[in-house]
């Protein structure tokens, strides 16, 4: 068929995109690759699609699709979303993506190369031609050129923009599935077998997909819910709710349940999942501070929660209510569903069920697993933002009467201001350690962080506590010891600083211990026994952001890859032992599955890092760079085939 007559029919609603398909993920090096190609007459491979009923095809988008049999995509979708974009200068009806990678291609009549536009390199010059006006024009937009050229233009450049415009005259093989058995189920097999190489459907994915043919608007809806989600402060995926979904519906953790789930029935367990879900979050964030995607940790336990909600009608009395997130504040801290989210997910689930099932039998199967639930000091170990027991020292001040030290108010949650948003203090001055050449990991301790308000972190700056301390102390008495500072003032010296962080250390696990034996309303037996303390849990882990400056600088990297056109990456990643849950090490930003996902490789950017920690992220299958440099770099010569920044 030819690439005219399918940018035609894809016009006319004969052609489209299924709904299991995910969006366009090409870059523009891609895209220029794929003209060059084309241009030059070499294969480009075929399309495959499944030709069958308009009246049944459940496809993306918002664009009608034509009565009668219909073709939708089902391998090529990369290939024709660009040649309809550079073609027709817009995206398809069915377009999700970033339309940046297919706006702007020129093509040079002297070299006979394609490019994207570049002001600088392009602006006045005649001989850059702007392949969208060309192919919008047609032949006529050919003799314009030409008289745009001079008088006597070389008489080779006609016919290279007949050769340009010839593109459209190509044909590209077409493959069809069709046929009354060719079930839903048929085609993703037939779609994941023929892009095992390429963006093969998660299971995620194809659990959707099976949802979206009975109800279309299944997809539109759950991400409605995930970016109200969103703009409450927390950042959760299509997968995580769908998590969420089944175990309303079915209790298990594998998406194959969802399967034999009717339209009615999906929509029921949104609704349900929803209102939980709701529940759960205020419920964490108002009894346990966590109020914001930082200090989420352990979000895989929410679909567990969500189950026990929905089985009890959401009545939950205090002791239950408290328990219940007991368990979930353990588990995020021992790393739970750090490792394979699926199988333990399942063996949760199974602990609420049956008559012996419940509360009781889910925290003790965590401890058997864990080994105890008791927090030591030696917990506290941990350095960077990226800690496990990062989360846990913020609960503690949301809990407890921490007070600010410039004001002297209790630091709930839902203080008014800018300058009243917490920030991460470093109670001995960084610059001031880095002077006593103290390493990185002791100078950014869990120990030495408390969190004041922007306005008092502004104040101290880079005073040393001996200094600091005693005025705070005779101004606001009591607000020192409400954030577990030793009042012993031989160790606000800076000589006495390992001595200060051990002291710090032992009043924190007392004051995670007494909170965490306040939710259990007197069952202490869960924290009765110490927690097994091993090599890793007790030492600092290798890597992590050491300072919201850092973190900042780490999230505009962040934004800036989203404005290319790729996906969210992880800021302080926790890559851990999948058996134990242990934390091995804190990579600063990640794209555990590409920038491009599944189609290119993971990457990491590493602030500041040492070796060790860029060979453990080496080790574990990321490309790693270490500063925004390199990596914008990387981004704008191989992603998107741009000259480096």
């Amino acid at each position: 068929m030819k690439i005219s007559t399918i940018l035609d029919h894809i016009d006319s609603g004969h052609m489209a995109l299924p709904e299991f398909q995910r969006g366009y993920v090409w870059n523009t090096e891609q895209v220029r690759g794929l003209f060059t190609s084309l241009y030059r007459r070499h294969p480009v491979g075929g399309l495959l699609v499944w030709a069958t009923e308009s009246v049944t095809a459940n496809h993306r988008g918002d664009g009608q699709l034509a009565s009668g049999i219909v073709k939708l995509l089902l391998d090529g979708q990369q290939r024709v979303t660009s040649l309809y974009g550079v073609v027709r200068g817009k995206p398809p009806a069915f377009f999700d993506g970033n339309a940046k990678a297919f706006t702007g291609l020129h093509f040079n009549l002297a070299s006979e190369t394609f490019e994207f536009y570049q002001p600088l390199k392009m602006s006045g010059d005649p001989l850059w031609i702007d392949v969208s006006a060309l192919m919008k024009s047609g032949h006529d937009g050919v003799g314009k050129i030409m008289t745009s050229l001079g008088p006597t233009p070389p008489g080779e450049y006609y016919g290279r923009l007949s050769r340009l415009l010839g593109i459209l005259e190509i044909n590209l093989h077409e493959e069809e599935v069709t046929g009354a058995d060719k079930t839903l189920d048929v085609v993703v097999d037939i779609f994941n077998k023929v892009n095992s190489g390429g963006t093969k459907l998660s299971k995620g994915d194809l659990a959707l997909a099976k949802i979206c043919a009975e109800w279309p608007d299944a997809r539109t809806e759950m991400k409605g819910k995930l970016k109200a989600w969103n703009n409450a402060g927390y950042d959760f995926n299509l997968d995580w709710l769908l998590r969420s979904i089944n175990t309303v519906l079915t209790g298990e953790a594998k998406f194959l349940y969802l399967h034999t789930q009717s339209a009615a029935e999906i929509q029921d367990g949104l609704k349900r999942a929803t209102k939980r879900i709701d529940a759960c979050l205020n419920l964490i964030s108002g009894r346990l501070g966590l109020d914001h995607a930082r200090v989420f940790f352990g979000r895989f336990a929410v679909p567990v929660i969500v189950r026990y909600l929905d089985q009890k009608g959401g009545a939950l009395d205090e002791v239950e209510r408290d328990k219940l997130l007991f368990w979930f504040a353990q588990a995020g801290m021992w790393g739970r569903y750090s490792g394979s989210t699926e199988s333990f997910l399942d063996k949760d689930l199974e602990a609420l069920e049956g008559p012996d099932g419940g509360l009781d039998k889910l925290l003790e199967q965590l401890r058997l697993w864990h080994g105890g639930l008791r927090v030591e000091k030696g917990h506290f170990t941990g350095w960077s933002l990226g800690a496990r027991f990062y989360p846990v020292l913020y609960m503690l001040t949301r809990l407890g009467a921490s007070k600010d030290w410039g004001t002297g108010i209790e630091l709930k949650s839902g203080l008014l201001g800018r300058m009243n948003a917490l920030e991460v203090h470093h109670i001995f001055p960084k610059a001031q350690l880095y002077k006593q050449k103290v390493p990185r990991s002791q100078v950014n301790a869990i120990a030495n962080f408390c969190f004041l308000t922007k306005d008092t972190n502004l104040s101290i700056r880079d005073t040393l506590p001996e200094v600091y301390f005693p005025k705070i102390e005779s101004k606001h008495p009591g607000a020192l010891a409400s954030q577990w500072i030793p009042m012993d003032e031989s160790l606000w010296k800076i000589d006495r600083y390992a001595d200060f962080l051990e002291a710090r250390k032992e009043l924190l696990a007392a004051e995670a211990n007494k909170r965490f034996a306040s939710l259990l309303h007197g069952d202490d037996r869960w924290i009765a026994e110490p927690a097994r303390v091993s090599a890793i849990s007790t030492t600092a882990a290798a890597g992590g952001i050491s300072s919201a400056d850092e973190e900042a600088e780490l999230q505009a990297i962040n934004d800036w890859a989203v404005e290319q056109g790729f996906t969210d990456g992880d800021i302080a990643y926790d890559h851990s032992n999948p058996e134990t849950g242990d934390q091995i090490a804190v990579f600063d930003l990640v794209w555990p599955n590409g920038l491009q996902e599944e189609l290119s490789e993971p990457v990491a950017v590493l602030l500041n890092e040492n070796d060790e920690t860029i060979a453990l992220a080496s080790a574990a299958g990321f490309r790693c760079f270490t500063s925004a440099e390199a990596f914008k770099n990387y981004v704008n010569k191989e992603m998107l085939g741009q000259q480096a920044a």
